[in-house]
Formats: C-alpha cells, structure tokens, sequence
C-alpha cells in the first residue's frame, strides 16, 4: 500500500484487501478511475470483478479496499462516508507523515458507519 501511495502521488492510489477470514493476506493496487483522481478514488470496476471470480474459483475473498489520502490523514473523510457501502468490508486508508513514511488505519465498514478496527502486521 505504501509503494502505491508514493508512486500514485499527488493522486489518491486505491486496490482490494484479499484474504481470508479476518487476515488480510495482500493488497493488490487497480487502477483508480475516478475522474478527479487527486481528490477521489474509484476502483477499477474490472479489477473488482475478476478479484470476485477469482474468489468464486477457490482464491482469496475480497475482504475489502484500500486508497490514500495523500493530503489529508488517515481515517475516513465526509467523502468516504457518504460513498461508503456499509457492507461490512475492511477500509486500509493511508496517508503520509512527517517523516516521509504513511501511516495506514484500518476501518469496518459497518451498517452505522465507519469503526477503527485493531490490527497487527504479522508480515510486511
């Protein structure tokens, strides 16, 4: 996700949570299609749909989205909530820090919106 936010900067970068269960086993950056890509992200509808086939053929669930932020902070803005889902999908939102690295929160998609959910990296 961190190589994504640099390399898509200024622009917003955006990709699928795949896994299974609750653990996220990797983050595979789409394209974002957004027509405003330096304020919004819109993933790839394709990519959204092969990664549900691939699902349905035995590979990993798509347990949910990630995008930057790269003027802002990492949790969801008015933005996100407004064109959030609510469908129990897993938000990583990145955004920079001082010292030039990201930092990354995740969120649970919920039915009342958005709620800080508590992880751990096991692997980089």
């Amino acid at each position: 996700m961190t190589v994504a936010a640099r390399d898509a900067c200024p622009d917003e970068a955006c990709g699928l949570l795949l896994g299974c269960g609750t653990r996220v086993e990797t983050a595979v950056r789409t394209a974002n299609v957004a027509a405003d890509p330096a304020r919004h992200f819109e993933i790839d509808p394709a990519a959204l749909i092969a990664a549900h086939k691939a699902a349905r053929a035995g590979g990993p669930d798509v347990l949910g989205y990630f995008h930057t932020h790269p003027n802002g902070l990492a949790c969801p803005s008015s933005t996100d909530a407004a064109s959030a889902a609510h469908d129990g999908k897993v938000w990583a939102i990145a955004a920079p820090v001082r010292d030039g690295s990201w930092a990354i929160t995740c969120w649970h998609d919920g039915p009342n919106g958005f709620e800080a959910l508590s992880y751990a990296v096991i692997a980089g």
